[in-house]
């Protein structure tokens, strides 16, 4: 059948103007898209990989950034320290009045770093005193050093033989950052993109700096993480060994732990004994007669006492926490072995893999640590002893019998 002439004229020009269309869209989202990667490139110094970022649940609509200033790079290296990205789909989401929400942060830099890193503090409770639920770090595995959070992955990447202007490099370190929802952790789908995201990040510095090792792909599946505390005869990870004492049965000691699974590949391994409501209301109608400046548990997790293992360049300058504004922490110095002047706070060290490994225990509040002082030897070796067997290290120095005692602060 002939079509009339004036129909397909018509139909040409509906054809013609729908190109137009096309074209124009097709054009606007290529735009968009490299937009959006020169955007976290611009933020990130080109070392967080665009692609995955915007592979992330919260990255869809517009991307742009936080514009850093000149003390957001490092000095020595210029590489940023970190990267804050915003989107407008996030900002639809939350209902944000402006219309972006900042839903990534991208962060890195070399070890050892420039300032020291703190022990616990015996005010930082392990568990969340707000109520929300808590979610204890976990290993990334892998055969990767990561640690993955509620909200973050971050990797560790040994680097010998690099250099950040004329600093030497012992290592460098790499995290991703998705803001959650409130009161739980990231989906499973963007928790794998944090994943590649801090591994990419971390071997793209590599290059930067010119370190000879690479991570591997990071894993295909990053378990979710498990709610705690939970009872001490459940922990089966780097609380495992106290739940074997029978402790926890026994006032004034803690009934639960937050752990996580047990990897000698951690620089920051950590086993926190927490007294549930209960368990610390009992020990405070047992013993406030006799000691009347033990002040009562508001909450739950308020008493605990939390045991941390770190390895790697920051036992180098590792401090014990200070209370007093001003005050210059004390270093817990490999190969020896104490406690705080000032604070509930001891440690011990190791030399694992030939390389030194500082154990530490602080007990929190003031009123419980003053309480339970004396008690915590037991404690305290066992945790270290646990420690030290898993990873299959010598030279265990312990602070002697007379360290613990409750008198820091006094003059």
């Amino acid at each position: 059948m002939r079509i009339p002439d004036g129909v397909r004229k018509t139909a040409n020009v509906v054809l013609c103007l729908a190109a137009v269309v096309a074209i124009g869209w097709s054009g606007r989202e290529i735009w968009l898209v490299w937009n959006n990667h020169r955007q976290i490139d611009a933020a990130c110094g080109g070392l967080v990989p665009a692609g995955r970022v915007l592979d992330l649940s919260e990255a869809g609509g517009t991307i742009s950034h936080r514009r850093l200033d000149d003390d957001s790079f490092d000095p020595d290296t210029g590489i940023p320290h970190d990267c804050e990205i915003f989107s407008t789909e996030a900002g639809e989401r939350a209902g944000t009045d402006t219309g972006v929400r900042w839903f990534f942060t991208g962060q890195m830099g070399v070890l050892p770093a420039g300032q020291p890193r703190i022990a616990d503090a015996p005010t930082k409770s392990p568990v969340d005193l707000l109520g929300r639920t808590t979610y204890p770090p976990q290993p990334l595995g892998g055969g990767i050093a990561g640690r993955v959070t509620d909200s973050s992955v971050t990797v560790q990447l040994p680097c010998e033989e690099g250099t950040a202007e004329d600093t030497s490099v012992r290592a460098l370190w790499a995290r991703a950052e998705l803001m959650p929802p409130r009161g739980g952790q990231v989906s499973g789908d963007d928790r794998a993109v944090l994943a590649e995201t801090a591994v990419e990040t971390a071997n793209n510095l590599a290059d930067r700096l010119g370190c000879a090792e690479r991570l591997p792909d990071a894993p295909d599946d990053v378990p979710a993480l498990t709610a705690g505390p939970v009872p001490a005869a459940r922990a089966e990870g780097t609380c495992a060994w106290y739940g074997k004492t029978g402790l926890a049965e026994r006032s004034p000691y803690p009934d639960e732990v937050l752990e996580s699974r047990t990897d000698r590949r951690m620089w920051d391994e950590s086993c926190a004994l927490v007294l549930d409501f209960g368990r610390a209301d009992s020990v405070y109608a047992k013993e406030t007669d006799a000691h009347d400046w033990l002040g009562s548990p508001d909450m739950p997790g308020e008493w605990f006492v939390s045991l941390r293992t770190y390895a790697g360049p920051v036992t180098e300058d590792l401090r014990l926490t200070g209370t007093d504004d001003g005050e210059t922490p004390e270093p817990a110095v490999p190969g020896k072995a104490g406690r705080s002047a000032t604070d509930p706070v001891w440690w011990a060290s190791s030399v694992c893999d030939g390389r030194p490994q500082i154990h530490t225990m602080t007990i929190g509040r003031p009123g419980y640590a003053k309480l339970v002082a004396s008690r915590m030897e037991e404690v305290f070796r066992a945790y270290v002893d646990d420690v030290t067997t898993r990873r299959h290290c010598t030279d265990v120095v312990l602070p002697g019998h007379s360290a613990f005692r409750a008198d820091w602060g006094e003059p």
